[in-house]
């Protein structure tokens, strides 16, 4: 009786510490997608200016998914054949033409590798904040990764891969440096939800170019500093640059972006997808 009196006593506080593990345990991903219901978060986002970006090289294509649905992206091939591949990952409006217009001015830089921007969204791109996070929200995390992986098996096998991507762009730019294994070159991410498992991060291949915002109030410097203690545990190399500025200070879409932290953000991410991708 004594036994059954005490198991009936020890298992709320089971159920409770099973409820408080799950409410607290919530990944990288979800906890960056949960931002799309913040007011404040949402306006922090200027809407773009209505643009029409006319292509000079680049191309839309499409890819075989895990999941049936083909995946889609705008790519830029280089001018002579190589393997080296850089996924550019969108921010919270899809893949529109400022992202496409990046990507190939970023093909020009880098020279001698194939740019991908990735569309994470299935063709819907937002123009309003409402949209942006209406799309944020309803991005499913199995679908996103399986466009991702569909993109690894596009490039194939034998590929060197760099990510490089901004706010939501910028968590799944990490996401993909750790579903990319050995193919991963560099990963670049701006102002992203920072990943902190240990254990993920012993899985990643090249270093981490980390570009972040003293302001911001979401992606903060807290978070970044348990980003940086996460990756030394992990034993992988993580460079950080910190700039005085707010979230989103350098989104190709937005309309009142910090131009000279944002040119200094944009020079050190090519010099370090250069150094360690296009060699």
């Amino acid at each position: 009786m004594k036994n059954l009196l005490f198991l009936v006593l020890l298992l709320p506080l089971s159920l409770l510490a099973q409820a408080s593990k799950s409410c607290c345990d919530v990944s990288s991903t979800s906890s960056f997608a949960m931002l799309a219901s913040d007011e404040k978060f949402r306006s922090a986002h200027l809407e773009p200016i209505p643009f029409n970006f006319v292509p000079e090289k680049g191309k839309d294509v499409s890819f075989k998914t895990s999941d049936g649905v083909d995946g889609r992206g705008f790519e830029i091939k280089a001018d002579k054949e190589t393997n080296a591949y850089l996924f550019v990952i969108h921010e919270w409006w899809g893949l529109n033409d400022y992202i496409r217009q990046e990507a190939e001015k970023l093909q020009k830089e880098l020279g001698n590798v194939n740019v991908i921007a990735l569309d994470l969204y299935d063709s819907k791109v937002a123009t309003t904040q409402q949209e942006a996070g209406k799309y944020m929200g309803e991005a499913k995390e199995d679908r996103i990764r399986a466009i991702i992986k569909g993109a690894l098996d596009y490039v194939g096998p034998k590929a060197r891969v760099g990510t490089v991507g901004w706010c939501f762009g910028g968590g799944w730019s990490l996401q993909t440096a750790l579903m990319g294994g050995k193919r991963i070159s560099a990963c670049v991410m701006y102002y992203g939800m920072p990943e902190t498992d240990v254990e993920k991060l012993k899985t990643l291949n090249g270093p981490v170019l980390g570009i972040f915002a003293k302001k911001d109030g979401w992606i903060s410097p807290a978070k970044v500093k348990d980003f940086e203690v996460a990756m030394k545990k992990a034993s992988k190399k993580l460079s950080v640059k910190m700039y005085d500025a707010d979230h989103a200070f350098a989104n190709p879409s937005n309309p009142k972006f910090d131009k000279e932290s944002a040119a200094d953000a944009h020079k050190l991410a090519v010099e370090f997808i250069k150094k360690y991708l296009a060699k």
